[in-house]
């Protein structure tokens, strides 16, 4: 009987404790700066991107060049312009971003990637509809490195039977 008790504290002890932390899911703040925008860091391949958000016309400058000139090619438009899409918010914030590192589609995602996490701390209701949409996750994905007695990575020299 006495064990059947102090089953029943423990039970009773670990939902009071539970109740604190439901308390601490509590909806979050959005994170501003003095001049009103939010600031987060995209990383994907070896390009790292600076990216400050803040409300406006939808003017995205990247590298103090506007984005069509510096991503050329309309796919890196796309993908620019995707976590504004989903969150259905297009023409409302502006994106100021600084990218270094890696070359143009790495440097496009890391831009993705850091306005996502931008918008999500500007305006914390657009979180579920980004992370549902896998923009807040960093894709981890890099490129092999090479392995002593290989050609490449993984490539063997080529064999000769004689």
């Amino acid at each position: 009987m006495a064990d059947i008790k102090s089953l029943d504290d423990l039970k009773s002890a670990v939902a009071g404790s539970a109740a604190p932390a439901a308390e601490a899911a509590a909806p979050k703040t959005p994170q501003r700066d003095a001049l009103g925008r939010s600031y987060a860091t995209g990383k994907r391949k070896d390009a790292v991107a600076r990216v400050w958000v803040k409300p406006g016309s939808g003017k995205v400058v990247v590298n103090g060049k506007e984005m069509a000139v510096y991503f050329a090619r309309p796919v890196l438009q796309m993908i620019l312009k995707q976590p504004f899409q989903i969150a259905n918010v297009e023409g409302q914030f502006d994106v100021y971003a600084t990218v270094a590192g890696g070359g143009l589609s790495g440097q496009a995602g890391a831009v993705k990637h850091g306005i996502s996490k931008a918008l999500q701390l500007y305006e914390p209701s657009l979180r579920p509809a980004l992370k549902a949409a896998g923009f807040l996750t960093r894709d981890s994905r890099v490129v092999e490195r090479k392995k002593y007695g290989k050609a490449k990575a993984r490539r063997s020299f080529q064999f000769s039977k004689r």
